[in-house]
């Protein structure tokens, strides 16, 4: 049996291995960052990139090589003021994990951004170099819940940064609250010198181009295409039971470690500390309860007895996944793709009320892209295999003849 855990903080660590591309990258950031070392006005460096490629990866090369080298005094970096923030409690817990085994890195390099947003606020200077992981997931509203009074969280960490190294990925927006219309990154940056780089080669899912072709029609568009022939790299099936895919899930979990069970944001869950399960035609597992607060959910072992969301392994790489779809995910007869139902999904946070949006068709675009992105999030995860079962009878019956 693989062990699961600590696969994912070690994914991060500072000393895996690069592409050739993501190398040439780290070190291009590097001297864009010594380009405008504490110049006057801010400067951004933005990666763009699917899902899986390699983005983090880079982010977390980057942030050891700045830190140790705020310790030389030849460096042009030395005793320079740099922090990582990502708006995702888990992914903050991993990359704590992996500094906290670091030399030369420090648990409070890593924070989420309100914290750091309102401290810079107060001591009227800036940080050096500020990484921003999942960028997507930053506020665009002010948030009671976050303690952000703000409107717009990039907006505020633009103001307390010499230099911003972010990346983004429309197609994970998950929330109202953080919801990046198709320009909106354009105009925040607009007054500021930047430069753009997008990765492309995939690093997570190991599957060939037909597969991939396939995930990426159905997670961000909806499309049913027809299942391609099964590749000896990763395995995708379609389940009509979801015993028999929870079962065959955990068989790879003994096998191979780092296999979990997720599902939408479908059923019925609230942070009250009560037990609420995920349940469909003769299935019915708890949701997960995430109660650790130093270790990823993805990364506990008895988690295979849980079913995760979007909140606990977005950012994260599993071997394989099973995917429950759920209620809000429909098939439309017509148009023989995904039919998207956002007043079946359950979680109401995702969709709470924008004060800038009135248009009710902009309203429900947004809602279908948001259910949307968490397909994709969902589907993505798994390195060497995706089980995907649908709760809906009508599209399990239509996946089931792909």
């Amino acid at each position: 049996m693989v062990r699961a855990h600590n696969q994912a903080t070690a994914k991060l660590a500072p000393d895996q291995a690069l592409s050739t591309a993501q190398t040439a990258l780290v070190q291009h950031i590097l001297t864009f960052c010594q380009q405008h070392w504490r110049q006057p006005q801010t400067a951004v460096f933005v990666i763009h990139g699917a899902a899986g490629t390699g983005k983090s990866v880079v982010l977390s090369h980057l942030l050891a090589v700045l830190q140790q080298a705020r310790q030389q005094p030849d460096s042009p970096f030395y005793q320079g003021d740099n922090h990582l923030l990502i708006n995702h409690p888990e992914m903050v817990k991993t990359y704590k994990q992996i500094a906290g085994q670091r030399a030369g890195l420090r648990k409070k390099d890593v924070e989420k951004p309100t914290p750091f947003i309102n401290r810079y606020a107060k001591l009227q200077q800036r940080a050096d170099v500020v990484l921003v992981d999942e960028a997507h997931l930053l506020l665009t509203q002010s948030d009671r819940y976050n303690r952000f009074d703000q409107t717009n969280q990039l907006t505020e960490i633009l103001k307390e940064s010499h230099i911003i190294i972010l990346v983004f990925d429309a197609t994970q927006m998950l929330k109202f609250k953080s919801y990046w219309p198709q320009q909106l990154l354009t105009q925040v940056l607009a007054p500021y010198p930047t430069e753009t780089t997008r990765l492309t080669q995939q690093f997570r899912v190991q599957a060939g181009p037909a597969i991939q072709h396939w995930l990426t029609a159905f997670g961000t568009a909806g499309q049913l295409l027809p299942q391609p022939q099964p590749d000896s790299t990763f395995d995708l099936r379609i389940y009509t039971d979801a015993n028999q895919l929870y079962a065959h899930l955990r068989q790879q979990n003994q096998r191979y470690g780092l296999s979990r069970l997720v599902a939408t944001a479908d059923f019925p869950y609230t942070l009250d500390g009560k037990t609420y399960y995920v349940e469909t035609e003769n299935f019915k597992q708890p949701w997960d309860k995430n109660m650790d607060p130093n270790v990823a959910w993805a990364e506990r072992p008895k988690t295979i007895d849980e079913v995760g969301s979007i909140y606990t392994v977005q950012g994260f790489d599993l071997n394989y996944v099973g995917v429950i779809l759920g209620p809000s995910v429909g098939y439309d007869a017509q148009h023989d793709c995904l039919a998207i139902r956002p007043e079946r999904y359950e979680d109401q946070e995702a969709f709470k009320q924008r004060r800038d949006v009135t248009d009710p068709a902009v309203m429900a675009e947004m809602q279908r892209q948001i259910i949307l992105n968490s397909i994709n999030v969902l589907i993505t995860r798994g390195r060497q295999g995706l089980y995907l079962y649908a709760s809906d009878p009508v599209l399990r019956r239509r996946l089931a003849q792909l």
